[in-house]
């Protein structure tokens, strides 16, 4: 059962993408190098591709197979979806009704859950969305901050973080909220190991009692790099709502990190 599902979404996976770059059944499999029926009967879930046809399919629409396989790319914005460069894993973005990016917000209760729903388009659209008292740029989002390595950021802090496209753009010495191919959430300094090569990146955090590592670029899933923190303060995880988000933005003090300023902790 769990296979006939897989290949269902896979099928109208190709159909959305098909529909969205405006290309016919016969065009793509000609792309593709196969018959159109065997890409019909891709599309009507009669078979499956295999994983080597599975790549080609991922890269001339310019998305990952994790996409492909799991997501549901009919509830998502095309403008949104279109947007995604070919080694990106992250493709599921809400927008509000003016085709604006809003921050999703991941809670405590639903860090587990992201660690493998990050590529759900289902996963996503459930998080809640907060909005900053300025204007961003690009995608963001909001994670909380677990334990007591990277002071004076205390435990459960929010951090916003945007969206990092290429580990050429991470700068050494500032901080990132990183997802690993462990499934590990992390917010971290990072610095590259060999200041020339982006092969490997030093994990490094702010309380010296924790013991940097070290972890190979093809492990990361995806990387955040810090733009706000938010202290909710005396709300419990329970009370923690968008409302009390707002609250906490026009009352307290928001951290933001300076464009081409190293961030200093």
């Amino acid at each position: 059962m769990l296979q006939i599902i897989a290949m269902s979404k896979i099928g109208a996976n190709i159909r959305v993408l098909r529909d969205l770059k405006k290309i016919s059944q016969e065009s793509l499999s000609i792309e593709l190098d196969i018959t159109r029926a065997r890409l019909g009967s891709y599309e009507e879930g009669r078979s499956e591709p295999p994983y080597d046809l599975l790549m080609k399919i991922a890269d001339y629409f310019t998305i990952s197979i994790d996409a492909l396989i799991r997501g549901d790319l009919s509830k998502t914005s095309p403008d949104a979806l279109m947007k995604i460069g070919k080694n990106r894993i992250l493709f599921p973005m809400k927008v509000d009704n003016e085709n604006n990016d809003v921050i999703e917000v991941v809670p405590i209760k639903a860090v587990a859950g992201y660690t493998t729903g990050f590529g759900d388009p289902e996963y996503i659209e459930k998080l809640p969305v907060m909005y900053l008292p300025f204007k961003v740029t690009g995608k963001h989002r909001a994670f909380p901050i677990i334990g007591d390595s990277m002071p004076p950021l205390k435990d459960k802090t929010i951090v916003v973080g945007k969206y990092v496209e290429s580990v050429n753009d991470i700068t050494d010495g500032q901080t990132y909220v990183v997802l690993t191919k462990n499934k590990e959430l992390v917010y971290k300094r990072l610095y590259r190991k060999d200041p020339k090569k982006n092969d490997v990146f030093i994990f490094s955090s702010d309380n010296k009692e924790y013991t940097p590592y070290e972890l190979y670029t093809n492990s990361l899933l995806e990387v955040w790099s810090y733009v706000c923190s938010i202290n909710i303060g005396p709300y419990s995880q329970e009370e923690l709502n968008i409302e009390a988000m707002i609250k906490f933005l026009q009352s307290q003090r928001v951290e933001i990190a300076k464009e081409h300023t190293a961030v200093r902790f």
